[in-house]
């Protein structure tokens, strides 16, 4: 024995190991925990606060405490039930690996100190790159996640095609892009006014028609198109944007193609899922997540780009001190082409998995996940109760269930109704403005019996207003606006009015926040494809609306106009001006900046509820 306060003897090492392996295979085999369990803070703080303890605690009772009062508290992603999110549902070798490169604590940054685990590194991205037919002298790298695969890939983009930062630059986006990559855009330095964000259609793709008039336009106000990030199936709805359309227009405005495939992006393994992500390969960079759809334990993303040189020349740089480690001849140091300079051996756990059970496996596992979801649409579309809300996409089934009245806080109960069940678990969102309940069907551990009786419950449960039972996240809440108010049609148009149904002090709240403004007759307020994002209420004269030089409506008092563009996206980005407002006779309106909108939405719910089904209404016309 050494004088090291940290060293543990061969055999105490091994009976330590022993006891933790025993105790995890006993969770991970045990068919009675549920999808998901709660806990306040309050309950959680009382388990677990206190000191750390100055001297040793037995193993057995740490281990005792983590199976009681930390391990039950969290979601199980490998519960058959579970649908809701992105299912996780890892595999025991994948766990295996990341305990080697944790037990050896593997540096995996330079080819100096780590040949073997950056060999294992190459091996791996290699294989994706055959799998999504990238190039041989496309590079990539293994990170935490979708998030981080974006933001490098973002940063890698504005490096390749310009080098610093401009404020001329502009990202463009679909509402329905992930939340990662506004926070990217944020993180990287892009203002508001940089990131458009671009409508999708009926099947919630990007329309390429708009995104190539946004570009037009911006660079026609001599601002420079920089990057377009697609989805390669959107968290949202597992839509899948029109890749093959985009690459072409992107390669003929010099632009950026990157697609977020963080999920979707191994469905290639499947012939289904190369269909739908045909064009992926003629991306300039895409992201995978192995932790999703290739079954994976936490963390492991992925970025792969096209021209690897473009990589390392984003993200070298070598300080004096590393001097020694300096790649050279063809070795790769993995630290050079992201962000990353200490960085553990991800791979390890995808070549073991891999290893392990044969790729064969693995196409058969997502295979059957989309012999799954085709089930699952079947059965909604054959049941009297529930109807899809959305084309089924890679895995992700969006439907809900029909009700008379209440229907969204109904499907809402339905959803916390289900998880208090245990039977299994699914989570919501909203598509087109409707509450939407969202079944990701991906896991390698669900049957039919599975995705038959979490529909059966949907189907069946008795959820009505009168009825005590669990209590949603949107009645926890009663701040949240469940429904918008529909329009009342006038002369074939759609018509939406603020004020109208508030109450006197309601309407109050709205008038007192906007700034009266006049404006003259024939003057334009807003300008398509411009990035302000002020808000209008019209309270006398009236304004047309112009959409590609056609006019397409004309609103009156009460009426409101700019409301798409003032709605935060995330990240404070937005849509562009979607259309061009023209005073048809002098106005006076009340003008709202983005920030006190979204203030107005707090005070007056109501209004959020006429605002977005507005929104959602001219999205759908234009």
């Amino acid at each position: 024995m050494t004088d090291d306060p940290l060293a543990l003897d061969a055999e105490t090492m091994r009976k330590l190991g022993y006891r933790a392996v025993d105790m995890l295979v006993d969770r991970l085999t045990d068919p009675s925990i549920p999808p998901l369990r709660r806990a306040t803070p309050q309950e959680m703080a009382e388990r677990l606060s206190g000191p750390a303890p100055e001297e040793p605690q037995d193993w057995d009772e740490i281990l005792s405490r983590l199976d009681e009062d930390v391990l039950p508290f969290m979601s199980k992603g490998d519960h058959p039930g579970f649908f809701a999110y992105v299912p996780f549902a890892g595999t025991w070798p994948g766990a295996l690996g990341d305990l080697i490169a944790s037990a050896t604590n593997v540096y995996a940054g330079s080819w100096m100190e780590a040949a073997g685990p950056s060999q294992v590194e190459l091996e791996v991205i290699g294989w994706f790159k055959d799998w999504l037919n990238y190039p041989a002298e496309a590079a990539g790298l293994l990170v935490s996640g979708g998030s981080a695969a974006n933001l490098t890939a973002l940063a890698c983009a504005r490096e390749t095609q310009v080098g610093s930062m401009s404020d001329d630059l502009v990202v463009y986006v679909s509402d329905q892009a992930h939340s990662s990559v506004a926070r990217a855009a944020r993180s990287l330095g892009f203002r508001q006014n940089q990131v458009r964000v671009i409508p999708t259609g009926n099947e919630l793709a990007m329309r390429v028609d708009l995104l190539q008039s946004a570009m037009e336009a911006d660079v026609a106000a001599s601002r420079k198109p920089l990057f377009v990030s697609a989805n390669g199936g959107a968290t949202n709805s597992g839509a899948v944007d029109p890749l093959q359309d985009l690459v072409e227009l992107c390669a003929e405005q010099d632009v950026w193609l990157h697609v977020d495939a963080a999920y979707g992006g191994f469905a290639v393994l499947d012939e289904r899922g190369r269909r739908q992500l045909a064009g992926i390969e003629g991306a300039d960079s895409i992201t995978l997540d192995p932790h999703k759809w290739l079954y994976q334990p936490y963390e492991c993303g992925c970025l792969l780009v096209r021209n690897g040189a473009e990589l390392r020349n984003a993200f070298m740089i070598t300080p004096d001190y590393l001097k020694e480690a300096t790649a050279v001849d063809s070795e790769v140091n993995f630290s050079d082409l992201g962000l990353q300079l200490t960085r553990m051996a991800r791979a390890f756990k995808v070549w073991c998995s891999i290893q392990y059970f044969g790729l064969g496996a693995f196409r058969r596992a997502i295979e059957r996940t989309f012999e799954l979801s085709e089930r699952a649409e079947m059965r909604i579309k054959a049941s009297d109760r529930l109807e899809l809300a959305a084309v089924p996409s890679l895995g992700i089934v969006s439907f809900r269930r029909r009700f008379d009245e209440d229907e969204d806080l109904l499907n809402a109960r339905l959803v916390t109704e289900l998880e208090a069940s245990g039977i299994g678990l699914v989570s919501a969102t909203r598509l087109k403005g409707r509450y939407t309940i969202r079944m990701c069907i991906m896991s390698h551990t669900s049957s039919e019996d599975d995705v038959d009786r979490v529909l059966d419950f949907l189907e069946q449960a008795d959820v009505g207003a009168g009825r005590i039972g669990a209590v949603s996240a949107y009645e926890r809440h009663p701040d949240v606006t469940l429904s918008g108010i529909r329009p009342r049609p006038t002369n074939g148009a759609a018509r939406f009015t603020l004020l109208e149904g508030l109450s006197d002090e309601e309407a109050g709240w709205v008038v007192d926040r906007g700034e009266a403004r006049e404006i003259d007759a024939g003057e334009t307020v807003v300008e398509q494809w411009d990035t302000s994002q002020d808000f209008f209420l019209i309270r006398s004269g009236r304004a047309d609306v112009f959409v590609d030089g056609e006019r397409v409506a004309q609103l009156g008092p009460d009426e409101f106009f700019g409301e798409i563009a003032a709605l935060d996206w995330g990240a404070g980005f937005g849509y562009p001006r979607m259309a061009q407002v023209v005073a048809a006779e002098p106005l006076e309106v009340l003008v709202y900046p983005g920030e006190k909108l979204r203030e107005l939405f707090v005070i007056v719910p109501a209004v959020e509820g006429v605002i977005r089904s507005a929104v959602e209404h001219r999205l759908a016309v234009r």
